[in-house]
């Protein structure tokens, strides 16, 4: 055998030639795993005394220490049931509001956060104080979403749905039909990635529990689909590099797991377990927004307070969409203490293939299991 030996400067050049057809493999782009900026993901907390004080806090600091642009909470500031609950929780008084707020403000950049189940259509649960779920909507617009601007210390001014070519939400205490602007759906762009708030609820989005509401949730659906299509559009349109949609409710996407969310026909994305389907529309339309959009779409949310992510969305012939990802976030996921009270870090690059990548972010000091190491 004879061996063609290759000098310095010619191995220079395979390797330059090996990079420039990595780089036309991947339109131009490589995955290098850098990242422009870093986000942080959190929902479904607190749900006991404990996982208030001090788990929210613990988590807090542990998300202020990262430097994060902007962080967003995906929804339910309680547990489903008051104080007959195991472990006990808050009802739905004015004190959960304010104290929700003073976490979000304490948060350094931006804070951003969507409405939970937990936190207003459950809240007519006898076990919550019985309160109209409508008019718990009504504060936290007030609340949190009375100006343009997010939460937090250093608030982002954000796009916001409403005005007249906009479908309204049903809202107002006790008055289903008073119209009001979804002012909880937001919308914002960090350099060259779009962001959405939807106000999309567990417990059938509104379609069943204690007091179901058929037309507030058409209304609703009516305009968070509406609000996804003009996100979609406003990032192909600006040729932006990613979306990134942030919802309470775990809708299910298939058959795999009716523990922890509905089961639906992946195809054509129906409910098939006999509950009223609240989610088919808003995910076909998803769906077909994440088709048209081609590049990287992830769909954040917590309800079922299990820390997952992955690719559980088809197509109508079944075939797995490549460029969407499911990110479900941490949250009470038993009665153990400080137990999952955590967060999801995103590595942002506007540049590379993927854009997202993630990072479980375990606070150390909520450990219950296993302890933090000393050292």
């Amino acid at each position: 055998m004879v061996r063609k030996l290759i000098w310095p400067a010619a191995a220079a050049t395979v390797a330059l030639a090996l990079m420039a057809g990595l780089a036309i493999a991947n339109n131009g782009r490589t995955n290098d795993k850098t990242f422009e900026y870093a986000i942080g993901l959190w929902g479904d907390l607190p749900y006991s005394a404990v996982q208030a004080d001090p788990g929210v806090p613990n988590l807090i600091a542990d998300m202020n220490a990262s430097k994060l642009d902007f962080t967003v909470h995906d929804g339910d500031l309680k547990a489903g049931n008051g104080p007959s609950a195991k472990p006990p929780s808050v009802n739905c008084d004015d004190s959960l509001y304010q104290t929700a707020l003073g976490w979000f403000d304490s948060l350094e950049g931006a804070a951003m956060f969507t409405p939970g189940d937990n936190d207003w259509t459950d809240c007519d649960r006898p076990s919550n104080g019985g309160f109209d779920s409508l008019g718990r909507l009504e504060l936290e617009r007030k609340l949190f979403f009375s100006t343009p601007y997010s939460l937090g210390s250093q608030p982002l001014k954000q796009d916001v749905q409403g005005g007249p070519n906009e479908p309204k939400c049903l809202g107002g205490t006790n008055a289903a039909s008073h119209p009001t602007d979804c002012v909880e759906n937001r919308r914002w762009t960090v350099k060259g990635v779009t962001y959405a708030t939807v106000n999309v609820q567990g417990s059938c989005d509104n379609l069943c529990d204690t007091a179901p509401n058929a037309a507030e949730e058409a209304a609703r659906n009516t305009a968070d689909i509406q609000w996804l299509n003009e996100t979609f559009k406003e990032a192909a349109d600006n040729g932006f590099a990613g979306v990134m949609i942030v919802m309470q409710a775990d809708p299910g996407f298939d058959l795999t797991d009716g523990t922890r969310a509905p089961l639906r026909d992946p195809k054509t994305l129906a409910e098939t377990d006999g509950q009223p389907d609240g989610f088919q529309t808003y995910l076909q339309a998803l769906r077909d927004d994440t088709t048209a959009f081609q590049k990287p779409v992830v769909l954040v949310y917590g309800d079922s307070h299990y820390f997952r992510i992955d690719k559980p969305l088809l197509d109508e012939q079944g075939r797995r969409l490549e460029n969407f990802t499911r990110v479900e976030t941490f949250g009470d996921n038993s009665a153990n203490g400080l137990n999952d009270v955590h967060w999801v870090k995103v590595l942002v690059d506007p540049s590379s293939r993927d854009v997202f990548a993630f990072q479980p972010q375990i606070v150390p000091s909520n450990r219950v299991a296993v302890p933090s190491p000393s050292s």
